[in-house]
Formats: structure tokens, C-alpha cells, sequence
């Protein structure tokens, strides 16, 4: 028998599932999610599962279980219910750049805790942490920097103090599994109740991470892609795991596509301080090209801002406008469709 608040489990989604136990409903939670089922961890032990044609039927696919999602089973073992979700990672759905077909993706469900992994083995790409920190932003999970292989730089606090400067408020940690350095600071954004996710690339540790907080053995699978010296893998399924020490972590197979879904909150936090220069503006909708008394190109003038953070900023700003216009675009083209013919009486 399993605890559920080893699986997260607490008052409140008890309380979220009362309105299911009158239909002897058992909960569980979404581990796996393989092509047409699920593997879901319950107090009864791991079950294979299928959701239910209704349920298929009726929800849209950003409604369907994902990883970390909380559901309602039946005796036969059939996925019946989703509960409501406290947070949601989601991205735009890769291939779909430039059509007015963009869809949201949830990569996984109920997260606390987003640790955003980057090797040490290369120079960190700041512009793509920048995105898995809005990402993280939008979800309402927290944000947390992992700097992992530690031990192939010579100088990592050095890279960690730098890293750290992009935004001082979000903890930077600088981790080796060869070493130990920095697991048991991972551990502690993770206490028992707590559910976590690792996002990067492939081939910065992330499964070696999750497989070194385990404790024993290889518990993830993961595929080799390159044969060399720093023996680099990827990982072959999305995968909750529960940890010893208290938890759970999510490993995510590397994004070679980041592309933010609907993030203007995510966005704002991760650059907040672009927003409060915003906020000092003479006039609030400054547009910060050519109207006196910006204090965004004040900003910019006297090295207060960097050139570099700014030019990020707006690609990234540019970027979830022209989603929202295409999504707004669809939205026409779709209510269009569905008038009546005006020639008809």
C-alpha cells in the first residue's frame, strides 16, 4: 500500500475529490502517459489505465490527463475524471510555428517547483533560460536554476554568480553528480508534499540527476544519443517519479522547441525589472521607441539595463503578440463559419 501524500495528496484535492467518492471513484495520480494509456500511481499500487470514450469525446486535448494530473479511477481501472488543476505547464506545440493553427501543449500538471537545468559542459544559452523562466512564471510554479557537471568547470560559482545576475530573485544552484555537489540543495526545494519538473535540453543530466536523487540503480530510461567522453543521453518518456527523501520530480525529455504559450504574466516576472522601468514611464502605454520621459531608454542609456536584455525582452514580447493575433485571427475565421448564410431567409 501506498500513502497519497507521498504522491502529493493533501486536504485540498481531498476535498476536490469528495464530489467523486459517492460514485466509488478511487484517486490517483498520472505517472506515465504512454500512446492511448496511462500508468497511474494509486494507494493500491501502480495501474495501467485507459480513459473513457466520454471522456475522450468531450474534452479538448489541453483536458485530457497529462503527467502530474490527479484522477478519478473506476473499479475497472478506467481513467473517469481529471481534477481541476492548481498549476499547468504548457507551451506552444511544436511544428506549428507560422500557422494559425497554434495549439497549447501541457507538458505537465500540478508542479511546484520548475528546476530549469543547464550543463556546464557549454557556456549556458542565457536567451533560452530566459524562456524556460517565463515558461515557469506562467505555470505558477516556482523557478529554479540547475547548473549541472559542475565538475567539468573550473571556475562554476563563477558561471552561477553570472547566471544569477539575469534575475537576482531565482535561486541558482550549481550541481554534480560525480561529486554530490549541490543534490542535497535540490532535495530541499522538494519536501514531501512538493512536486517538481526538470526542463532543458538534451543531454545536460536531467535523468542522471533524477536517477542520482533516487539513490539506486538506473531508474529512467533514456536513449543514448552520442557515444564520447561525457557519455550523453536522452530521455525517452515524461515520468513522474516519488523520491526517497520526500517529493516528486517530473523528468522531461530535452525541448529542442521552447515557444511560450499565451505567457504575458510569465513573461512580466521573468523581466521584471523591464517592468518597472515600464512602471516609472511618463505615459503608461509608452511604447519605448521615441516618447519623452521613457525610463526603459533611460534605462538603456546610462548601462542600468543591458542592450542585450532589452533586444531579448522584445523578441520574446514580439513573439507572444503575434500568437495572441493569430489566435485571435482563428477565433474570427471560426465565429465567420458558423453565421448563418446571409442570403438565406
Amino acid at each position: 500500500m501506498t500513502e497519497l501524500t507521498t504522491l502529493g495528496w493533501d486536504e485540498a484535492w481531498s476535498s476536490a475529490f469528495a464530489a467523486f467518492q459517492a460514485r466509488e471513484l478511487v484517486p490517483g495520480r498520472v505517472a506515465i502517459q504512454h500512446r492511448g494509456a496511462y500508468d497511474v500511481l494509486t494507494a493500491a499500487g501502480e495501474v495501467r489505465a485507459q480513459i473513457t470514450t466520454r471522456l475522450r469525446k468531450e474534452a479538448s486535448l489541453v483536458d485530457l490527463p497529462v503527467v502530474g494530473d490527479w484522477v478519478g479511477l473506476d473499479s475497472a481501472g478506467t481513467i473517469v475524471v481529471v481534477l481541476p488543476r492548481r498549476t499547468k505547464l504548457s507551451r506552444r506545440a511544436a511544428h506549428d510555428e507560422g500557422s494559425d493553427d497554434a495549439r497549447e501543449q501541457v507538458i505537465a500538471a500540478n508542479l511546484d517547483v520548475v528546476f530549469i537545468v543547464a550543463s556546464l559542459g557549454e557556456e549556458p544559452d542565457v536567451r533560452l533560460l530566459e524562456r524556460y523562466v517565463a515558461l515557469a512564471l506562467e505555470s505558477r510554479a516556482h523557478p529554479v536554476i540547475l547548473l549541472t557537471k559542475a565538475d567539468l568547470e573550473p571556475d562554476p560559482t563563477a558561471v552561477a554568480a553570472e547566471v544569477a545576475g539575469m534575475d537576482g530573485e531565482i535561486p541558482v544552484h550549481t550541481v554534480s553528480v560525480r561529486t554530490g555537489l549541490g543534490l542535497d540543495s535540490v532535495r530541499s526545494h522538494l519536501s514531501p508534499d512538493l512536486t517538481g519538473a526538470l526542463l532543458g535540453p538534451s543531454g545536460v543530466g536531467k535523468s542522471t540527476l533524477v536517477n542520482a536523487l533516487v539513490g539506486h540503480g538506473e531508474l529512467l530510461a533514456t536513449g543514448e544519443i552520442r557515444a564520447d567522453g561525457q557519455g550523453r543521453h536522452t530521455t525517452t518518456r515524461r515520468q513522474l517519479v516519488v523520491l526517497p527523501s520526500g517529493g516528486l520530480i517530473v523528468d522531461n525529455p530535452g525541448m529542442r522547441e521552447v515557444h511560450l504559450w499565451l505567457a504575458d504574466d510569465g513573461l512580466a516576472e521573468a523581466f521584471d525589472d523591464i517592468a518597472a522601468l515600464a512602471a516609472e514611464c511618463r505615459f503608461s502605454d509608452c511604447s519605448h521607441d521615441a516618447e519623452p520621459g521613457c525610463a526603459v531608454r533611460a534605462a538603456l542609456a546610462d548601462g542600468r539595463l543591458k542592450a542585450e536584455r532589452w533586444r531579448r525582452y522584445r523578441s520574446l514580447q514580439h513573439e507572444v503578440a503575434e500568437l495572441e493575433d493569430r489566435l485571435t485571427r482563428r477565433e474570427r475565421s471560426r465565429a465567420r463559419r458558423k453565421r448563418p448564410d446571409a442570403g438565406e431567409s
